[in-house]
């Protein structure tokens, strides 16, 4: 049951454009013995599935801007293969420290960062 929590919350999440694997990898980590390349390609053959369902959803509405997705994706490969090949060269222990780290400034920044006219919401 808790497995499918896991892929219930992190499929939520991908769906949402916020990235699974934050929710995926910790989870994970606590309830497997996985190492933390493991974990990661854990991840990557889930994540594969669950963002092509979302993008099928975002394109559909009309909220994929394909002119600056494209040197997205063509650098974003680029950096993928990258921190593979890094990824499975560096400590497993040393991998998972990078990563929390890694979430703990994105939690960070998402905290403090101040919200602009955007992200507000409706005005009443």
């Amino acid at each position: 049951m808790l497995l499918f929590l896991t892929g219930l919350a992190s499929g939520i999440i991908t769906g949402m454009g916020i990235g699974g694997g934050t929710i995926l990898i910790p989870a994970l980590a606590l309830v497997s013995s996985l190492t933390q390349q493991q974990l990661q390609g854990v991840n990557l053959v889930v994540f594969l599935p669950a963002a092509l369902a979302a993008l099928v959803i975002h394109r559909k509405k009309g909220s994929v801007d394909t002119g600056q997705a494209k040197p997205l994706i063509l650098f974003g490969l680029i950096g993928a293969a990258a921190g593979a090949f890094l990824a499975l060269r560096l400590d497993p222990s040393l991998l998972r420290k990078f990563f929390a780290l890694f979430l703990l400034l994105i939690g960070c920044f998402e905290l403090f960062r101040k919200p602009n006219a955007k992200s507000k919401g409706p005005k009443s």
